[in-house]
Formats: structure tokens, sequence, C-alpha cells
């Protein structure tokens, strides 16, 4: 039978676990996964995420306090994780009782903090859907620098005209470019502004 490695988890001595066991525990860390849920009522979906993300108690003759309340130990499972300032999962400080109650100290492994991103996501759905709107899911996308998104220059606007002309540079339109009498004067006179531009700077030097 195959044998999968489990995280550090506080408490727990035997390093090797049998898949099969924990398929089926969401509060058992693991590998990266979207929860499937086992209703299709949308409040109901909400409550099995809450419950996943619930912090494990102690347990001594009556549940007082949280068992892994300890810094960079995920609340849920016990697992050790450091996590980077630059990391997108990286989930908020965890509370008491997942959206309210007092901070604790410990976080969330990368499993339960893809399930609390999945509980944001479910609420923001229901808030949406309760006014009306439309939900879509944030998909981040890499910000192209502003060349990349203009693409080749084809054409010129009047201030592009005059600041290239005022700098020393010669605009002429294309030779198969026909064009009337009433747009070279314009041209011209867009041209001439920019060479008054040109003297201007050529002064104040």
């Amino acid at each position: 039978m195959s044998m999968l490695y489990s995280p550090n988890i506080i408490g727990q001595n035997n390093s090797m676990v049998n898949p099969l066991k924990i398929s089926g525990n969401a509060r058992v860390a693991g590998p990266i996964i979207n929860y499937e849920y086992k209703s299709l009522n949308t409040k109901k979906q909400l409550k099995e995420l809450n419950g996943i993300l619930l912090p494990e108690k102690k347990r001594f003759l009556i549940k007082f306090g949280y068992k892994f309340n300890i810094r960079d130990r995920c609340v849920v499972c016990g697992a050790h994780h450091i996590w980077e300032p630059s990391d997108v999962l990286r989930p908020p400080i965890p509370l008491a009782h997942v959206t309210k109650g007092r901070p604790l100290q410990g976080t969330y492994c990368p499993r339960h903090a893809s399930i609390f991103k999945q509980l944001e996501m479910m609420e923001q759905q229901i808030i949406a859907e309760k006014h009306g709107l439309e939900f879509k899911r944030y998909i981040p996308r890499p910000k192209l620098p502003q060349i990349i998104n203009k693409g080749p220059i084809v054409t010129l606007t009047k201030e592009d005209i005059i600041s290239l002309t005022a700098k020393g540079w010669e605009i002429t339109p294309p030779v198969a470019d026909n064009i009337n009498a009433e747009e070279k004067l314009v041209l011209l006179l867009i041209e001439l502004k920019g060479r008054i531009g040109q003297i201007d700077e050529l002064i104040g030097e």
C-alpha cells in the first residue's frame, strides 16, 4: 500500500500516514485542493467551510482553549508552516470563530489557507446575489508594461505632433496618403505651433 509523508504535526508520532484514511478528512493537512461540498445549498456550504476552519480545541475533560494556538502552526491541524510576505495564498490572522472572535497566535497551513480563500469567495458570492449583482471570481493577471499594451503607434494626436516638432522632429505624412488642401492647412498650422515651441525653447536656453 502506498504511503504519504505527513507534515510535522504536534502530538503525532508517526510521520507516515495511510492516504485512504485522510482522503475524506478536510481537517487534516495535505495537498492544496478545492473542497467538494456535500450540500447544494449555499448557506449549508458556508456552514461546512466554517466547520472545517474552526480551530482544534484541547480535549481534557472539558474542551477549553485551543490545541494548536502556537506561532507558525496551523490552528486546525497543527502543521508547521512559515508564510512568505509575498505569497498570494497567505491568510489573515485566524479568529476563534473563523470570521469573528478573538485573534489567535497560529496561522493556516496551505491546505486550510486555500479553503479559507474558498470561504471568502463564497461570502462575496452570497453578498453579490443578495444585491442582484453578478459575481465574478478574481483571477490575478500580470501587469504588462504600457508600451506592450499600446503596441505600435500608427496615429499621432495634435499634442503629440506639437511636442515632437518642438523637440526637433519633422513629422511628414506617408507618401501614399492623399489629403486635400484643408487637411494640409491644418497640418501646417500644427507644425507651425511646433516650430514656435522650438523657438521658445531655444530662446529660453
